[in-house]
């Protein structure tokens, strides 16, 4: 036990070079994963999950949307790792934790520059991995849920290098933080719009948004989104893509759609930050032993994460009700909360040895999540889970060769977006589904469909097919396809597309 307590405060006070240990112990735990797990999917032969084969589907292209409502930073960053290694399953690895690492970073880095104690400032970023979402969903699925968790970490940096030196070249970061933030997911919005009421509630933050050189943040926030703005304006159907999933006004009549919102929004708060607030409840009271002088005053950092916390449950509350939002998942939670396990950092530091005994838990419990979600992880990323899931194992080379047995072929068609896996063989294949922007003018011919028995309807796909002006062969070819770790093979249905002639 006493090894244990050394290794936290190791972990609260130590430097390893330039880095606190903290800090250090988070930049080789994002290093590892990137080695490993690229490292196995080489040796076993497998896939990617979900969200990791959409992006293989849109990092093809640079463009200034891609779809599936979703903004395209995300996407730009692993178009430019896939630049740099290739298509691949490192490419991918490399974005995801490269946001992750520099997100725990970020977060860490502002608590420190608020004056907080550098126990603060670790308590603070492990208590970002006691959020199941995060030390869990993001290892082995979601994209943009990272980039989002990454920048608004980088935003909350940026606000702080406002206020403390208020100069042009922290207001562009300012700006250009904001731009990457909205850029990474829309839902970025409620955040932005509650750190701005909180931050105009407070003296210190007030001054620095009413300074003539925040224009220059706007100005750089502006421009870096004007691309994407366009775009959406331009493909609203494809923005709009997935709107049907907030379940609009499905209680009825108002008061029960109001009443159903409120009631899954708050089912969504719990799931989400359930964990960590009872983690840092319980933390706190077996720190209660421990003598104890009067908490030191409220600061104004911590006045401000507080007032954004509140704020943001309140933009969120009335946005559900003004939209009749029913339905809600547990990740979209996070801009509103990501600031919390800062905000208790900073009142555990004014709370003497009472708060650094109750910091000290967190950092070890978040520090001991991580290192137990670790063999975890791993075995998500090769064996995949049911359903969905098990797109991973699939073998993928093979399918690729059958496709192929009858002549080269450059487009493959699907009604949702698994088959991205196969530019992990082919990086030059383009790979479509229903949703990809400009269907029609990404199909380069020889193109084949290729059909299996997922939950997406083909009746989207056959649409798109028609419009685009193709048409399926007669003639349907079966094919099975091998997958790895020992799991019987899976059957898909292969379909030649031909241009139809003019009448």
């Amino acid at each position: 036990m006493r090894q244990l307590e050394k290794w936290t405060d190791w972990l609260c006070d130590e430097r390893v070079g330039p880095f606190s240990a903290a800090v250090a112990l988070a930049l080789l735990y994002c290093l590892i994963q990137i080695v490993v797990m690229a490292l196995l999917s080489h040796f076993a032969g497998t896939g990617v999950g979900v969200d990791d084969s959409e992006q293989l589907m849109e990092m093809r292209f640079l463009a200034a949307g891609y779809g599936s409502s979703q903004p395209p930073l995300y996407t730009w960053l692993a178009i430019l790792a896939a630049s740099l290694v290739g298509t691949s399953v490192l490419a991918l690895k490399i974005v995801k934790y490269g946001l992750l690492a520099a997100g725990l970073a970020a977060y860490f880095t502002a608590i420190r520059r608020l004056g907080y104690s550098n126990r603060a400032a670790a308590s603070g970023m492990f208590g970002l991995l006691l959020f199941p979402q995060i030390f869990w969903e993001m290892q082995h699925a979601l994209t943009h849920s990272v980039a989002i968790f990454c920048f608004t970490s980088v935003l909350f940096l940026a606000l702080v290098e406002v206020e403390k030196r208020r100069s042009a070249v922290a207001y562009a970061f300012f700006g250009l933080a904001t731009a990457a933030a909205m850029l990474s997911k829309y839902n970025i919005v409620i955040f932005l719009a509650a750190l701005f009421l909180a931050a105009l509630s407070v003296r210190e933050t007030r001054e620095a948004i009413f300074d003539r050189r925040f224009l220059i943040s706007v100005a750089v926030a502006v421009l870096a989104c004007l691309p994407t703005l366009y775009w959406s304006l331009t493909h609203l159907e494809d923005l709009l893509a997935h709107q049907g999933g907030l379940g609009v006004a499905e209680g009825g009549d108002v008061a029960k759609t109001a009443l159903l919102g409120i009631r899954r929004l708050a089912n969504a708060i719990v799931n989400f930050a359930g964990l960590p607030v009872a983690i840092f409840a319980v933390a706190c009271v077996l720190a209660t032993r421990k003598r104890t002088e009067p908490p030191q005053p409220v600061r104004w950092p911590e006045k401000l994460l507080w007032r954004a916390i509140v704020l943001g449950l309140v933009v969120m509350v009335t946005v559900v009700l003004a939209a009749g939002i029913t339905q809600f998942r547990d990740r979209w939670m996070l801009p509103i909360f990501i600031l919390l396990p800062a905000a208790l950092a900073m009142r555990f530091d004014a709370m003497g040895q009472r708060g650094r005994k109750t910091q000290a838990t967190i950092v070890f419990v978040g520090a001991l999540l991580a290192v137990l979600v670790l063999p975890l992880s791993w075995y998500m990323h090769l064996h995949g889970g049911d359903g969905r899931g098990s797109i991973v194992r699939m073998d993928y080379r093979s399918l690729y060769d059958q496709i192929n047995a009858d002549g080269p072929v450059k487009t493959v068609v699907s009604s949702w977006f698994w088959l991205g896996n196969l530019r992990l063989v082919d990086a030059d294949l383009i790979v479509l589904d229903d949703e990809i922007p400009d269907f029609a003018r990404s199909i380069r011919e020889p193109a084949v469909l290729i059909l299996t028995d997922d939950r997406e309807p083909p009746s989207d796909v056959f649409q798109e097919i028609a419009k685009a002006g193709y048409a399926m062969d007669t003639v349907h070819r079966r094919i099975t396809v091998p997958q790895a770790l020992g799991f019987p093979p899976r059957h898909a249905i292969v379909t030649r597309l031909h241009k139809k002639t003019a009448p």
